[in-house]
């Protein structure tokens, strides 16, 4: 019989290292998490514009938003610059990795922009207009997003928005070859190696979970919500427009 072999601290792309089963947003993922994302994820920054875009539909003069899985800052300050000639917004940005809110820190600017480190689970929201999380659920606990969505549907105002971008697995198991397969080969068009791209699959095992798109319609449709629709689809990524 043989012995199994030990997990193996293995490169993923960009300088970032991982062990099977074990990884992580911290350490110091954070300095070289941008470059690592628009690589890793197709339309990456095409779906912040567009997020900035459907946010001019329901941000107001004096709305507080919320961005869950803020990372170093990125999205969150997009947001912020668009809707500059509304001094009054209130900006809020959860993360837990502490790393991440240091990287985002040091980009913001704006005097009416919190940053925090805490659980997006276990957060008190207050009242709010806009909840976007870019990319973010699919590394929630399966057994806890109803009850976040649930949190995030009673902390909206009416005709407020929750936006939310998650890679998604297919209903049937011909079409999730299909996509996995695409999406491998995106991959290596992004000059990552086999052995990066199969060192980083395994260390999301456990960790990245996503839902197919009737799963994460599921979530919108037990927390409340009746109007969700797709915004962005390519491949195995979509994002969805949910409004109370």
């Amino acid at each position: 019989m043989k012995k199994q072999k030990k997990s193996e601290i293995k490169t993923v792309g960009d300088n970032i290292t991982a062990e099977e089963s074990s990884w992580t947003f911290g350490g110091d993922v954070p300095e070289k998490f941008s470059s690592h994302i628009r690589r890793s994820v197709p339309f990456y920054d095409t779906g912040h514009d567009l997020v900035c875009k459907i946010s001019d539909f329901f941000i107001k003069d004096s709305s507080l938003c919320y961005e869950l899985g803020v990372s170093t800052g990125n999205l969150f300050n997009k947001l912020i610059d668009r809707h500059r000639h509304r001094p009054h917004v209130q900006w809020v940005g959860i993360d837990k990795e502490a790393n991440m809110i240091s990287k985002a820190k040091k980009m913001t600017r704006s005097i009416n922009a919190e940053l925090i480190v805490d659980d997006i689970c276990s957060y008190a929201y207050q009242k709010s207009d806009f909840v976007v999380s870019y990319y973010t659920i699919q590394f929630v606990p399966p057994h806890l997003r109803q009850e976040m969505f649930n949190k995030i549907y009673n902390c909206l105002n009416h005709g407020g928005a929750f936006i939310v971008f998650e890679k998604v697995r297919a209903y049937d198991a011909r079409f999730q070859d299909i996509l996995q397969s695409l999406y491998t080969d995106y991959k290596l068009e992004q000059d990552y190696t086999p052995d990066e791209v199969i060192a980083k699959a395994r260390s999301l095992k456990g960790i990245l979970e996503p839902f197919s798109t009737q799963g994460n319609l599921e979530l919108f449709r037990k927390a409340g919500f009746v109007n969700v629709i797709s915004v962005f689809k390519y491949i195995c990524f979509e994002g969805f427009l949910a409004v109370k």
